[in-house]
């Protein structure tokens, strides 16, 4: 939460330096507008309350949840750097919209110098592959979806 707070305060202190009257910020499916509103001679404080001119209003703070995923997911089995292909060269072991059978090779998992083949539990049709190649896994991760 304090990262957000800095991530505000920061977008704050931007606004103010370059003048901006709006200014929006999204991060990990958060976002947060800022506009900046003069004061008007019809607004009069409320009783209790101050004006400043050119206050910055938060006009909207919406937490966007990513889309719910579907499909049975197939996790990894240990720690390390994931792979979708044996090299560079080769194509991916799986892509999306590819039909698997259960102990088909859908991708490696580096641990130690040592690369592992990661086989899928169940076969069905590749929905969603989620790690891209040289990305750290640990056990459990999801790896891909299948329906």
């Amino acid at each position: 939460m304090s990262d957000r707070l800095e991530q505000v305060d920061e977008l704050s202190a931007l606004m103010e330096e370059f003048g901006l009257s709006e200014a929006s910020l999204t991060s990990d499916g958060f976002t947060i507008r800022f506009s900046r509103r003069a004061r008007s001679a019809q607004m009069a404080p409320v009783a209790g309350e101050s004006f400043v001119e050119d206050s910055f209003v938060p006009l909207a703070a919406v937490a966007i949840a990513p889309a719910a995923p579907t499909g049975t997911p197939v996790t990894s089995p240990m720690n390390g750097i994931f792979y979708r292909s044996a090299n560079p060269a080769t194509p991916a072991y799986v892509k999306e919209g590819d039909v698997i059978e259960a102990g088909d090779v859908i991708g490696l998992v580096e641990a130690m110098k040592v690369f592992n083949e990661v086989p899928s539990p169940i076969a069905g049709t590749v929905l969603r592959i989620i790690p891209q190649t040289g990305e750290i896994v640990h056990p459990g991760d999801v790896i891909l979806y299948v329906a």
